[in-house]
């Protein structure tokens, strides 16, 4: 057996993300603006880093709980209600976790044996399908069309549905397409995940980045859904701590035992240092978190207004921080449009085929970054198309 033959064949077939593949070549180059990664450009509040500090000073660095802080649990618990009227128990039905990516890492190891599909909505972000792979399971894609606003459709899922179906992922406020599902849009979704006797990860990391008249919706507080849905959320967006690698999951006591019980043996606990600062971040940081908002939503509308002058297609987007324009009259598939840009014009942004094949024809920009930052990086882009296409 050849030294290469140990690598667990899922993994070697896995490919990188699509995401970075672009960075890593800006990373290499002079006068780039990029326009591609998801994370927020607002420093930590400050209020939740005097916390991080302050019991850094108190020596508190110890092991918590598998689960989590009780303390925070409790936090989580209320901020649920609070904001999604979603009611947990916070001893038995919530779990901290390291980022909300190894939450849906954990449910899918707990919930998937082999053979098992989970129908994935596309495009969406790039994790679902290896997480997925890796645990056993058989992803199942759903495509979400433009026509639709990128919202998922009942009469799209009817399609894919097959006696192994088992989990439908739910990824809203979407990434890399800024679509939303209100509660209307949510209701026929829930009738087929009942109908089906399906499992709901419904992954909610953007739900306080919503625009508009559009206050975010989970499907897990629609009737008969709490039992068959896990709501997954963290702290990287909603308060800018991507760093701090911190996330959590909320679902039935079985589940999360289930998941805690993975998490115990692969992770122990969370950031102990994170999770102390999570507290004041849910208790102390609404108005925080509406400026980051504010802000995101003045950005949000400079890039609509401009991609309209510009003459880019673009559907407007009311969640997440991204926009998804349409490219397909230019003649470039995603990717030659994205290398083209970046080696002619020093602009990075993401391919939509990063998301999947049903993201072909668009391109990823996130405005997660300044003002100043997006309106060079859009005249760039204009000079690009008029000079080069």
């Amino acid at each position: 057996m050849a030294v290469r033959d140990f690598i667990n064949p899922v993994v070697r077939q896995m490919k990188p993300s699509g995401i970075r593949k672009f960075f890593d070549i800006a990373a290499e180059m002079d006068n780039v603006i990029s326009l591609g990664v998801g994370e927020p450009d607002f420093d930590t509040p400050w209020s939740i880093r005097e916390t991080a500090i302050y019991t850094l000073e108190q020596g508190r660095t110890h092991y918590t709980a598998n689960a989590g802080l009780k303390e925070l649990r409790q936090e989580l618990a209320s901020y649920a209600f609070r904001k999604y009227q979603l009611i947990y128990d916070p001893l038995h039905e919530i779990l901290v976790t390291v980022g909300g990516s190894e939450a849906i890492d954990l449910s899918l190891k707990a919930m998937l044996e082999a053979g098992d599909e989970v129908l994935i909505p596309e495009p969406s972000y790039v994790s679902y399908i290896p997480c997925t792979q890796m645990a056993g399971g058989t992803p199942v894609m759903v495509p979400l069309r433009e026509e639709n606003q990128f919202k998922l459709m009942a009469d799209d899922l009817e399609k894919k549905v097959t006696p192994r179906s088992k989990i439908l992922i739910m990824p809203f406020p979407n990434n890399p397409t800024g679509s939303i599902m209100t509660k209307e849009d949510l209701e026929p979704i829930a009738d087929f995940v009942k109908a089906h006797d399906l499992f709901v990860i419904s992954d909610e990391i953007y739900a306080e980045l919503t625009y508009g008249d559009h206050p975010h919706v989970s499907i897990g507080s629609l009737d008969g859904m709490k039992e068959r849905t896990l709501v997954i959320n963290g702290f990287s967006k909603t308060f800018a701590m991507t760093g701090w690698r911190l996330g959590y999951a909320m679902g039935p006591d079985w589940l999360i035992h289930e998941m805690t019980k993975i998490h115990q043996f692969s992770i122990m606990c969370a950031p102990t240092n994170s999770q102390y600062a999570a507290i004041n971040a849910l208790r102390d940081c609404d108005e925080q978190v509406a400026k980051m908002r504010r802000e995101y939503n003045r950005r949000r509308r400079f890039l609509m207004q401009r991609l309209s002058e510009m003459g880019m297609d673009c559907f407007e987007p009311f969640g997440a921080f991204y926009v998804f324009p349409s490219i397909k009259k230019y003649g470039l598939s995603s990717e030659e449009f994205c290398r083209r840009l970046l080696f002619d014009q020093r602009v990075a942004v993401v391919p939509g085929d990063a998301f999947g094949p049903d993201g072909e024809g668009h391109v990823r920009i996130s405005y997660a970054y300044s003002i100043d930052a997006l309106k060079k990086a859009l005249e760039r882009i204009q000079a690009f198309i008029e000079k080069e296409l």
